[in-house]
């Protein structure tokens, strides 16, 4: 369950920071449109997000530092929900920019708040899922022995605690 979480979520955030790392300018443009940020700090946000969006992406690919990547990703979201449910309750009319592109709609187009909304916080719930449970076996943090393993080996007693001490008989 782990596994197919973290690659879900790893897919939608590289397409999402791939989406606009070659647009940088559009980036920005979406983050100022929310208008919940300084404009230096919205320049900075929207400049960094691809990025992080990328990195974070490739760390659930390959399963390094993957609660770290869970918890970043679940954050992620909850902002992204957060940020949308702002925009649609002070009657901001802009694209969710979450793919590239961004800023206000042309005429005639709608937003679509509760699709992006009901997508980000099935995100969320992944990012958790991936934060809270093992990483997986074909996770490099398993791989690594960066996690404790999933099933005790039944074969395995380093703490010699698990078993009564045997009493030897004495005839």
């Amino acid at each position: 369950m782990t596994t197919v979480s973290r690659l879900i979520l790893a897919a939608v955030l590289i397409v999402a920071g791939g989406g606009k790392i070659g647009t940088p300018v559009l980036s920005v443009e979406a983050v100022k449109a929310y208008q919940l940020l300084p404009e230096s700090l919205a320049t900075a946000v929207g400049y960094g997000l691809p990025i992080l969006e990328i990195v974070i992406g490739v760390l659930l690919v390959v399963g390094l530092l993957t609660r770290v990547a869970g918890i970043v990703s679940a954050l992620l979201m909850l902002a992204f929900v957060i940020g949308i449910a702002s925009a649609w309750a002070r009657g901001l009319r802009i694209d969710c920019g979450c793919f590239g592109g961004g800023g206000q709609l042309a005429a005639g187009e709608e937003p679509s708040y509760l699709i992006d909304i009901l997508r980000d916080f099935g995100l969320f719930a992944l990012g958790v899922i991936v934060a809270w449970f093992p990483p997986g076996r074909l996770a490099l943090d398993s791989v690594l022995g960066l996690t404790p393993s999933q099933e005790p080996d039944e074969y395995d007693d380093t703490e010699g605690d698990d078993e009564e001490p045997r009493q030897e008989e004495d005839h």
